[in-house]
């Protein structure tokens, strides 16, 4: 603020200093008398005298008015006030954008509501074919358990119809490797022992 008001004083000295001038001028375009300020210049005051008094009005007028414009900008530059602004506005504009997202993300919390929705309906149709799974697999569970029952009293039949099939198709077991062999076998296909002669060594003793 100090700095600020060290310009102001400066330019508000420069601009009453060229409408002294601008009087000056005046006085000599419209009245025809001599400049008298021009001549206080000591270096200049030679070739300042030598500008008409029409080009001095005109100089001298521009300068006051840029000088005036210069010294009213700077004097009516509020810095705080532009600093306040500058919040108020981003502070609109940060309001602005926060409305236009919560109404975008309000249509996404409407669909996310109908989607809940549909997963509920979806969820209460899931239960009821739980519960109906569960009522047929308790139904089920006893035919599975007669099943079970019924496997294993096949495979048992099945064991014993080997079995049979065994004693039926090989009643004999050779007498060197012990595997059963069919009663037409003249050889034991396990070993290859003859068994010819284990039947006439059995028919001797």
């Amino acid at each position: 603020m100090r700095k600020k008001g060290l310009i102001i004083w400066i330019m508000s000295t420069l601009t009453v200093i060229t409408l002294i001038h601008l009087v000056d001028s005046v006085n000599a375009f419209l009245f025809n008398n001599p400049t008298q300020l021009l001549q206080i210049y000591p270096l200049l005051n030679t070739f300042l005298t030598q500008i008409s008094p029409q080009i001095y009005f005109y100089l001298s007028a521009a300068t006051c008015a840029i000088l005036w414009g210069i010294t009213c900008i700077i004097a009516f530059d509020n810095p705080v006030e532009l600093f306040l602004n500058k919040i108020l506005s981003d502070a609109k504009q940060q309001s602005s954008d926060e409305a236009k997202v919560i109404d975008g993300k309000g249509e996404l919390f409407d669909l996310m509501y109908e989607t809940m929705e549909s997963d509920s309906e979806t969820l209460c149709h899931v239960k009821d074919l739980i519960r109906n799974v569960r009522s047929e697999v308790r139904e089920i569970a006893p035919i599975k358990v007669s099943v079970e029952k019924t496997r294993k009293d096949l495979s048992k039949i099945t064991t014993q119809l080997i079995t049979l099939e065994e004693k039926v198709l090989f009643p004999l077991k050779c007498h060197s490797c012990n595997h059963p062999i069919r009663a037409d076998f003249k050889l034991c296909p396990y070993c290859g022992n003859s068994l010819e002669l284990a039947e006439v060594t059995i028919s001797k003793l």
